[in-house]
């Protein structure tokens, strides 16, 4: 009789190992969740810089506040074409583009990108086209670090 109850003992013993709570973390969905976004990350941050590369003249003036809406970005790169965001227009259909966006955004506020080595008709060409097509709150972003004007 002493037999059967040492094998009664013995399987409860099994049965409440394998319903104990388990003392350690398996990390491993972590460290898969992790490079996953790691390497979303690295394919990402390069995609979010402006598409027009410019060499834009610096001053010492200060930044101007961000609004709520993507700003629209007009650029001017060395070659004198326009870039209105990131695709090119032609000369022609400025102003016609410009008026169709202007109708469906809340603020007229345009950022003006312009090349350094462009002559400065040409920018003030493009300002003039920006007038016509009713923008007048124009902003010339320039690079920080530029002399200052004050000694």
């Amino acid at each position: 009789m002493s037999a059967a109850v040492v094998k009664r003992v013995s399987r409860k013993g099994r049965g409440r190992r394998r319903n104990a709570p388990m003392s350690e973390i398996n990390v491993t969905p972590f460290v898969d969740v992790m490079l996953v976004l790691l390497v979303i990350f690295m394919v990402a941050a390069p995609l979010m810089t402006a598409g027009v590369p410019l060499n834009l003249p610096q001053t010492a003036a200060t930044a101007v506040p961000t609004e709520q809406e993507e700003p629209l970005v007009i650029s001017i790169p060395a070659d004198g074409d326009v870039t209105l965001m990131d695709a090119p227009v032609p000369q022609d259909q400025i102003v016609t583009r410009l008026r169709a966006i202007l109708a469906e955004r809340q603020t007229d506020r345009v950022f003006l990108r312009a090349d350094g080595g462009i002559p400065y008709a040409r920018v003030v060409q493009v300002m003039g086209a920006l007038n016509a097509a009713g923008l007048t709150n124009i902003v010339l972003v320039t690079d920080t670090g530029g002399p200052r004007m004050d000694g």
